[in-house]
């Protein structure tokens, strides 16, 4: 009885099909800053395990200077 209309649709959405249909470029946009920040390729392994052979361990109670 108190179902939400079909043809219903939020400001949220009629905002954002706007905007892709006014900024074509912006999925394309988006998925260039995607691959500058999390795309990225995998580290050698190598060096890898290289750099985790050499850390150092942590000490038990890091604030302590001695």
């Amino acid at each position: 009885m108190f179902l939400p209309s079909r043809h219903y649709e939020s400001e949220q959405a009629i905002f954002l099909r706007k905007l892709q249909q006014d900024r074509p470029q912006l999925a394309q946009d988006k998925r260039a800053g995607r691959a500058i920040w999390w795309d990225k390729r995998p580290q050698d392994l190598a060096l890898r395990e290289r750099m985790d052979e050499a850390r150092l361990p942590m000490p038990a109670y890091v604030y302590q200077t001695d």
